[in-house]
């Protein structure tokens, strides 16, 4: 199985524009609790889409109801992972909120939309 390094790629560099736009208003308004935060949701978002990456990359040349449930049941872990790994986070590290659902959610967002279009052309590659 030959790995497409191209969507990693495309991951490490949105985590870098991400980061240029963010390094500013963190170095100026931003505490070590929020560094932390930050940082920490970055860190979830990125394992996540790289596990989305991974469960796809898996199911080249395999069916497609293969391919769909691996994807979609992979999703449903992925999501309960997070919800679990934020919860404890938040209950039990006690890690800046806002900081951290902030980072999370616009790295989610943009590596939900990179994660779509990687599938669209993953599955127009195999039709």
């Amino acid at each position: 199985m030959k790995i497409d390094w191209a969507f990693p790629k495309k991951v490490l560099i949105v985590l870098a524009v991400v980061g240029c736009l963010a390094w500013y208003p963190l170095a100026v308004y931003g505490t070590r609790e929020i560094l932390i935060a930050v940082a920490a949701g970055a860190l979830l978002a990125t394992v996540n889409v790289l596990l989305g990456f991974a469960s796809i990359e898996y199911c080249q040349g395999k069916s497609t109801t293969v391919f769909f449930n691996v994807v979609l049941g992979g999703m449903g872990i992925r999501l309960l992972l997070m919800t679990l790994t934020i919860a404890f986070l938040l209950m039990v590290l006690h890690l800046h909120t806002v900081a951290l659902v902030s980072s999370l959610g616009v790295l989610y967002s943009v590596f939900l939309a990179l994660e779509v279009l990687f599938i669209h052309k993953t599955v127009s590659n195999k039709s």
